[in-house]
């Protein structure tokens, strides 16, 4: 079927084999997991079929936005989770999404770009190395996203150390711009994985039979470490909002130093540019105008008095 990605049949001892025929999986009740491009026609068709899902269950597992969430479902759980973008040329903060059906021997998930978690897991349940049981494959979902976010924080963490180092530095300056582009890549993973810490609290406190006390203590994990990577990404906001107010203070300071040495030139030119204004009106009455020494008298008399003033200013420590 177009935009069914993999449908594998769990054998209990964390391996799995492809499913050739659906309707026949289905009447068996093994443990299956069935994975979606929801973008497919063919795939929407499909899930409206499923008599495991009811209609709003269905079109919630193909909306166009969601947010991470637990709500149950008449036969289940729909699980809304995100997982950070490790695609090539795309942005980690652009979080992908991954809707889910949970129920005791089925877990459907549906997704519109490729999630590396997901392919990590298939590749383990092929190798024989995966999980026993839907709940199994479902906290290990959950914990490859979940781990997954580590490699693109420590990222952030680098790149602020870096511009604080360049802030240190007094012959560079980090980049107001990518400063900015970075502290709104950090507010939009905290955008998400703020929700999904509250889901996956859900999920433990949601009375199902097919999760037991091991499985919830996993999740329970899972989201201890989204708290701290909450923690870490308001840190992060913090880091980066106080790099652009010293890059606006230095800024500040390094224009009002150069405008108060152009004032201190300006007022140390002020009285000779009076004079020579003065004396260089177009009028009769000049004084030493018959002198051939009246030039050099004069110009040595602006130097006399540019020096005085800057005497001057210098006893009352304007310079």
């Amino acid at each position: 079927m177009e935009g069914l990605l993999h449908a594998l049949s769990l054998n209990g001892q964390g391996g799995a084999v492809p499913v050739t025929d659906l309707a026949q999986a289905f009447k068996d009740d093994q443990p299956m997991w069935l994975h979606f491009d929801y973008t497919c026609e063919a795939v929407q068709h499909f899930l409206s079929q499923l008599d495991c899902l009811q209609e709003w269950e269905w079109q919630a597992l193909l909306a166009e936005e969601t947010r991470p969430r637990v709500t149950r479902a008449s036969q289940g759980l729909l699980l809304f989770l995100r997982g950070v973008n490790l695609n090539p040329r795309q942005n980690p903060e652009d979080m992908v999404s991954v809707r889910c059906f949970v129920s005791k021997n089925l877990l459907i998930t549906c997704r519109k770009r490729v999630l590396i978690s997901i392919e990590d897991l298939r590749d383990a349940l092929l190798d024989g190395a995966g999980a026993n049981t839907i709940s199994d494959l479902t906290c290990a979902l959950i914990d490859r996203l979940t781990h997954r976010m580590q490699d693109t924080l420590w990222q952030v963490e680098e790149q602020l150390d870096e511009f604080e180092e360049q802030l240190d530095k007094e012959e560079s300056q980090p980049d107001y711009h990518q400063i900015t582009l970075l502290r709104r890549q950090v507010i939009s993973l905290k955008r998400y994985i703020k929700p999904q810490r509250q889901a996956i609290y859900d999920l433990i406190d949601t009375k199902v039979n097919w999760l037991n006390l091991e499985q919830r203590r996993l999740l329970g994990e899972a989201n201890n470490t989204l708290s701290r990577y909450i923690e870490e990404l308001e840190a992060s906001i913090e880091r980066a909002q106080v790099l652009q107010q010293s890059i606006a203070n230095q800024l500040n300071e390094q224009l009002n130093q150069r405008m108060y040495i152009m004032s201190v030139v300006a007022a140390l030119f002020l009285p000779l540019g009076f004079l020579t204004g003065l004396l260089g009106v177009n009028i009769g009455g000049i004084p030493g105008t018959e002198n051939p020494w009246s030039f050099t008298i004069f110009v040595i008399s602006l130097v006399v008095l540019t020096i005085a003033v800057a005497i001057l200013f210098k006893r009352r420590k304007w310079i």
